[in-house]
């Protein structure tokens, strides 16, 4: 038995072996070599190497390759009205060839889950700027934070832009409002923030640069520059010196803040980095919650 398939163009540049895995399940890569050397999968024709790059158009055959499907538990797709594609749409801060930029809303999801979310891909995907493509986040912002997201248009451009944030070369600078009375100015953070994956308790050093914009006794306005890229980080180490965010349901040190506002005071203000010597910054500007805490706590701030 022969199946064939044609590569799309979002897999250009992929390694045979992960294009086998994701169009085909968890192959055991013992199974891929073995069939790779007997030639049960071919290209064009021609037998190849797990490590071999496939390209657009490729003709991928597998000859009398048995292997049983993995049973998906399908994401459901978000299918998003037009009014709220062209809401997103408007929130757009620069739009090339390789990706956009948005300054996100809080609220909504970068991507979907097992049940039905609202989410930036899923929308994204039925917008017309994508046409001919589909949606790559390549960092992470979460559900309430809002401010500046980039989701690329092809995978070349993602798998540089996932690199450049693994490598800490693109800087990141958030505004929060906390709690309190931050006593330092300015400083830094290093942190062994405790996270739970499947039971197992995990420790990650974090660091984050810091410097106070405006404070009172009442509450403070923090700009952040985190060195590191742990979840929920900023969020954590402002919960661990006792100033936690205003609207922060799961890290919270304050009952004072109960009730005051819905809102996660956090927002992801500038992005800045560099592709073949060209500079990139992006600025997004503050919600209209966060600059309406501002005027109600008396913390002043130049946008």
């Amino acid at each position: 038995m022969i199946r064939s398939f044609i590569v799309e163009s979002t897999c250009n540049n992929m390694r045979i072996d992960r294009w086998l895995k994701n169009k085909l399940g968890k192959i055991p890569q013992s199974l891929i070599e073995k069939s790779l050397r007997l030639g049960k999968i071919k290209i064009n024709k021609k037998k190849i190497k797990s490590s071999f790059k496939i390209k657009t158009n490729d003709k991928i055959e597998l000859f009398n390759f048995n292997f049983k499907e993995k049973i998906k538990y399908e994401k459901k797709q978000f299918n998003p009205s037009i009014e709220v594609i062209k809401s997103n749409e408007d929130l757009i801060i620069d739009n090339n060839e390789d990706f956009i930029v948005l300054n996100k809303s809080a609220g909504i999801s970068v991507q979907g889950g097992t049940k039905s979310k609202k989410n930036l891909v899923d929308i994204f995907a039925k917008s017309e700027i994508f046409q001919g493509t589909k949606p790559f986040s390549v960092h992470r912002l979460d559900k309430d934070t809002s401010g500046v997201f980039i989701i690329a248009k092809n995978r070349q451009t993602a798998q540089l832009l996932t690199s450049l944030f693994r490598l800490r070369k693109v800087h990141k600078t958030y505004l929060a409002i906390c709690n309190g009375e931050i006593e330092k100015d300015s400083g830094e953070w290093n942190d062994n923030l405790i996270r739970y994956d499947n039971g197992k308790k995990i420790t990650e050093k974090a660091k984050t640069i810091f410097k106070v914009i405006d404070k009172n006794t009442n509450a403070s306005l923090v700009q952040m520059k985190p060195i590191t890229g742990r979840k929920h980080q900023l969020r954590k180490q402002l919960f661990n010196i006792g100033h936690s965010i205003f609207g922060d349901k799961k890290y919270n040190s304050s009952i004072s803040s109960k009730g005051i506002n819905k809102d996660l005071m956090l927002h992801s203000y500038q992005i800045k980095f560099m592709i073949n010597e060209k500079k990139y910054t992006y600025k997004a500007l503050l919600p209209d919650y966060f600059n309406k805490l501002l005027k109600t706590k008396r913390l002043n701030f130049s946008n």
